[in-house]
């Protein structure tokens, strides 16, 4: 599903803009003294439902994820925000795994 949204070279300027494409670029919502973000609803739902499973079972099996999220929630942040994060943290990494394995010549 990543690799049919990025379509093809040059159709997305960065891994912003990817972020963006699937739903994961976060939104500022200020609220008072709160600042926070949310999740953009926008975007490819396809891409942004692979990235939420893929959130979802490292979050159960991923070691490394799984110490990221007991940091975060350390700092206490809440589940949602946690899972927003990693989404963004998952969609850049499949940029720079898409953009790096199919370079032009």
């Amino acid at each position: 599903m990543a690799l049919t949204a990025w379509s093809h070279p040059g159709r997305i300027r960065s891994e912003a803009a990817y972020a963006t494409l699937a739903g994961t670029a976060p939104i500022p919502v200020a609220s008072g003294r709160t600042d926070r973000h949310r999740l953009n609803r926008g975007g490819d739902r396809t891409l942004n439902s692979a990235l939420h499973t893929i959130a979802l079972t490292r979050r159960r099996i991923h070691p490394e994820t799984r110490d990221y999220i007991t940091r975060r929630r350390a700092e206490g942040r809440t589940t949602r925000e946690i899972t927003r994060c990693l989404k963004r943290y998952i969609a850049r990494q499949l940029y720079r795994t898409i953009t790096t394995h199919h370079r032009t010549p």
